[in-house]
């Protein structure tokens, strides 16, 4: 056999498992997952697994996979939102404050009250305060847990998108724009305990900065696995 068909022979295996690799990531992906399993690498499972997990197996295999789903990245909209919740909770704290000064000082003006009919009246008063301070702290604790959850999805979602990119802090990145695939794999898993199914969540993001004009090509990482029997 001659160079040439030597070197085309080689160049064409080198197209097919470059394809093969493009055309199925997620096993890809996976593979590597396994194999540091295997060897105990916490380092490089980490590297591939927002929170990756120790699975004692003997083999693993894919039995099923789900379509790609595809939607608009959500990081701009949760970082509005928690913007929104924060003036929000800071409006909520002043009025809050407010309520609360407003009751301790009928508090007071009913401790210093000579009498009977000055107490009483001081006392309606207070406990009418009360009741408007509790309802206006339980709204203040429902937009203080609001944004609570919001901030930390932000700050989940900001995580996930730069794990995804590979790169370092960006810190306009909640501004970016962009595409997040969704990806959705079943395993078997055999080990010595027996045969257990998982479904395995991957996400890949491409996301846009409309100011420098770059888009950043994410990989698909591991988001989760779950146990499903």
């Amino acid at each position: 056999m001659n160079r040439k068909i030597i070197a085309l022979t080689g160049f064409v295996l080198l197209l097919f498992a470059f394809y093969s690799c493009s055309s199925n990531p997620e096993k890809t992906l996976l593979q590597k997952y396994f194999h540091a399993l295997a060897l105990n690498d916490v380092t490089t499972l980490s590297t591939m697994a927002i929170e990756p997990i120790t699975i004692d197996f003997n083999s693993w295999e894919i039995i099923g996979e789900a379509e790609e789903t595809v939607e608009p990245a959500k990081l701009p909209d949760m970082n509005k939102k928690e913007l929104e919740l924060k003036k929000k909770r800071e409006e909520s704290i002043g009025t809050t404050l407010d309520a609360k000064g407003e009751w301790d000082d009928a508090v007071f003006d009913y401790e210093k009250a000579r009498t009977r009919a000055a107490k009483r009246a001081a006392k309606k008063k207070a406990d009418e305060l009360k009741i408007k301070y509790d309802e206006i702290l339980a709204i203040h604790k429902n937009i203080q847990k609001e944004y609570n959850e919001a901030k930390a999805a932000a700050a989940r979602e900001e995580e996930i998108s730069i794990f995804s990119l590979g790169v370092g802090e960006l810190p306009n990145i909640r501004n970016f724009t962009g595409e997040v695939i969704h990806k959705q794999v079943n395993l078997k898993i055999n080990s010595e305990a027996g045969t257990k199914n998982y479904n395995v969540y991957l996400r890949k993001y491409t996301l846009a900065d409309e100011e420098s004009n770059r888009t950043f090509h994410g990989r698909f990482i591991i988001i989760k696995f779950e146990a499903i029997n």
